[in-house]
């Protein structure tokens, strides 16, 4: 396994096999979950690290590990590559640390798709798919939905915000999701990405707010952003990113059914359209119609499942200007783009129905990845998107 901080090129070149560094959680204060349901279910971080350490060695070369970046608390960011083909797909897990039904999915399709059966040699040769599982591994750890940076660290980090005010992504005070961000304050990553992927931070920039572009201030936003840069600059676009994230507990509109899983295409409003006028410079980028087919492709794959639970599907929120969101961000830099929401978080749930909801992840995401691989992707009639029911906050 590489261990070296990413930079702009040539983070995902061959991969020389190392012993792994010092598990840096030995080196640093660890922060516990306050609530009463078990995780132990979950992936720990130190566990992420055996498992893609074992899947690169029993790989014989498939699987590409690297250590891209650190946390804030130093605890290592890493990326898992398979496929040699053209076509670019990056699946992002635990943006928010108390979200983790996306990591084991990743691990578990990675070594779906780093086994020698047909299928997988062939997706291999048509696509490069990059997993960026856990990454933000202090909330992991801690099972929060923040990163564990303080304001004094961020300006520490970019002195020329001495005289701003806190971002508004920023929490040091009260308890959120039964976690007591007042002892130990930090920021919503999910908040901190920018479409200029090389903005650097102004003063005048703050505190902003939710519909305005985030600064890239955090170490874990800035490592998913070089990332993405990287994979730009070697194979020309990163065609598909997907994030894998947990709401609330929804229902179907028009119905009493639980939402398993919320879908999206949609972050930030079309540059093409008065509504997205500001995002006139990305118009050219900008590629809705692919990013409706993507998520149709998820869709249509759980609703083949007669009638299971697997069929509780829906579209999340619509019309969005999330301009600070990875996938707001990644949207207008030319990438389709896909949102998973499953259902409930561990402060409400624990691991409760992990296995069926880490199951749709998987499925869904198999679909995206075989219609990019094969093209079927591309016949889809993108207006399939709209016919996918709506999330309601209450059964009917």
């Amino acid at each position: 396994m590489k261990k070296k901080m990413v930079s702009t090129i040539g983070i995902l070149g061959l991969c020389t096999s190392l012993a792994f560094p010092v598990y840096a959680a030995d080196m640093v204060k660890q922060e516990t979950h306050h609530h009463e349901y078990s995780i132990s279910g979950f992936i720990s971080h130190g566990e992420l690290q055996k498992k893609l350490q074992q899947l690169e060695k029993t790989s014989n070369g498939v699987v590409q590990v690297e250590v891209v970046g650190q946390s804030h608390k130093g605890l290592d960011i890493y990326t898992a590559k398979v496929g040699t083909g053209d076509k670019v797909i990056l699946l992002q897990s635990e943006i928010h640390g108390n979200e983790k039904t996306g990591t084991v999915a990743l691990l578990n399709l990675l070594k779906t798709l780093s086994t020698n059966s047909k299928e997988a040699k062939k997706i291999r040769e048509e696509v490069t798919i990059v997993f960026m599982p856990m990454m933000n591994p202090d909330a992991s750890e801690a099972d929060k939905r923040r990163n564990s940076m303080t304001w004094d660290e961020a300006v520490r980090d970019f002195p020329q915000l001495a005289s701003a005010k806190p971002s508004w992504n920023y929490l040091d005070r009260g308890i959120s999701q039964s976690y007591n961000y007042g002892e130990n304050p930090g920021f919503d990553v999910n908040r901190d990405f920018n479409p200029n992927l090389n903005y650097v931070p102004e003063a005048q920039d703050f505190p902003g707010a939710s519909n305005k572009p985030g600064w890239f201030i955090t170490p874990e936003s800035q490592t998913s952003r070089d990332v993405y840069k990287a994979l730009k600059e070697e194979y020309g676009n990163v065609d598909v990113f997907v994030d894998l994230h947990h709401q609330g507990i929804y229902y179907v509109d028009g119905t009493s059914d639980e939402v398993t899983l919320s879908l999206s295409a949609q972050f930030v409003p079309d540059p093409n359209t008065p509504e997205g006028a500001k995002y006139a410079q990305y118009a050219d980028n900008y590629n809705y119609d692919f990013s409706r087919q993507l998520n149709v492709a998820a869709y249509n794959e759980l609703q083949s499942y007669g009638n299971s639970k697997f069929k509780n599907i829906s579209l999340y929120s619509q019309g969005l200007d999330l301009p600070g969101t990875a996938l707001g961000s990644y949207a207008l830099n030319g990438s389709g783009t896909v949102l998973f929401e499953v259902k409930g978080q561990t402060q409400t749930m624990g691991q409760k129905q992990k296995g069926q909801l880490v199951k749709s992840v998987e499925r869904g995401l198999e679909a995206i990845i075989k219609g990019v691989a094969d093209g079927s992707v591309e016949t889809l009639n993108p207006e399939d998107y709209e016919k996918i029911p709506l999330t309601s906050n209450r059964p009917s």
